[in-house]
């Protein structure tokens, strides 16, 4: 078997981490693109321990940058996320962590030149058409990792990211509340569909017979939840205009539950047939409009806030995460304006990676 390097590099976004490449470094016909990617990460085996992925639904994300023709944008993400054991890619989701590597990924390839202390990347994420600024610190003119912000489920500390989303309502959908109600019944439970950065179905955690505060690994191993939830989301992604999406990420699944740390609600996030470590970042928007939004599931769950822009605290199951949301509230109309985080991320390493001629 001959073999051909990919360059790339391999960074931590957020609490995720996983290749970013260069879009021109890849075939643009999706099936061979998909065999590349799958063959990069190693899918087909639970440790991928034939390509480069980590074993965990947060470590076989793919990120794919180029020079953006909007003028609105830099730079164009373009996401993948790649199963674990089967051959398939999902290019239809993003991710919010990955996308904090966006910025000084592309800083290091050289897309983007440095222009201050801190170098401000316009991102437009290809797979949703969100537009993002990522404002990365580059002192002396190169991007910097070393600084003293902590994020929830990354062992010490490093330089801050910071991200404002624009224009994340009806991400995919165009709407808010695709299914056009802030309140669904599906098979019994009442659950929230709503498009904001990603879209999700959300429910109270009570309504499975949960807590909201069990650990990732209780609720892994709940193959029962799993169960239940699974079909709950396949009607849940038809009624919000998705079609079949059995074999899609989209949407994922929140449950929330009331604080016990001070925080403004508690939320357990799956992606969706695995339980997020921490909480994606796109997710976190999509959970603090619910929460915001009036008739909702979070209705009666989530500490009140009156006006924005306000930093919101959702706990999840290493910590929390504290999201800065702007948004007005007209009676029972929220007006989400955009969306607000700071992050960190690494680069870890950075060369080539070897894939199969065939």
């Amino acid at each position: 078997m001959t073999q051909r390097a990919i360059p790339y590099h391999f960074l931590r976004g957020g609490t995720s981490r996983g290749p970013y490449f260069n879009r021109a470094d890849l075939p643009e016909d999706r099936a061979a693109l998909s065999a590349v990617l799958t063959q990069v990460i190693g899918s087909g085996n639970p440790r991928n321990i034939d390509g480069i992925g980590g074993g965990d639904a947060v470590t076989c994300k793919v990120a794919m940058l180029s020079p953006s023709n909007e003028d609105v944008a830099d730079i164009d993400y373009f996401f993948a996320q790649v199963d674990i054991m089967e051959p398939m890619v999902d290019y239809r989701p993003t991710c919010g962590n990955i996308l904090v590597g966006v910025g000084p990924a592309a800083i290091e390839m050289g897309l983007v030149p440095v222009t201050d202390d801190t170098t401000t990347v316009r991102i437009r994420a290809v797979n949703t058409g969100a537009l993002v600024e990522s404002v990365v610190q580059t002192p002396g003119g190169q991007v910097t990792y070393a600084g003293d912000t902590h994020v929830d489920g990354v062992p010490g500390t490093a330089a801050p990211v910071a991200l404002n989303f624009l224009d994340v309502v009806g991400s995919k959908s165009g709407a808010m509340f695709p299914t056009g109600r802030p309140l669904d019944v599906i098979d019994g439970v009442e659950v929230t569909c709503i498009d904001v950065a990603m879209p999700m179905m959300i429910a109270r955690a009570a309504d499975f017979g949960l807590s909201g505060h069990e650990t990732q690994a209780e609720l892994a191993e709940n193959s029962a939840l799993f169960e239940r939830m699974e079909p709950i989301r396949l009607k849940a992604g038809a009624l919000m205009g998705f079609g079949d999406v059995s074999k899609s990420v989209v949407p994922k699944i929140g449950l929330i539950a009331p604080p016990r740390t001070g925080a403004h609600f508690a939320a357990r996030y799956f992606m969706p047939w695995t339980t997020h470590p921490t909480l994606a970042v796109t997710g976190s928007q999509c959970l603090a409009a619910c929460a915001l939004a009036p008739g909702t599931v979070a209705e009666g769950i989530a500490r009140p806030v009156e006006r924005g822009p306000e930093v919101m605290r959702i706990e999840h199951p290493m910590g929390e995460m504290e999201v800065t949301v702007d948004f007005t509230r007209q009676g029972d109309t929220l007006d989400f304006r955009s969306a607000g985080v700071v992050r960190t991320a690494r680069l870890i390493a950075r060369g080539e990676v070897m894939v199969s001629d065939e």
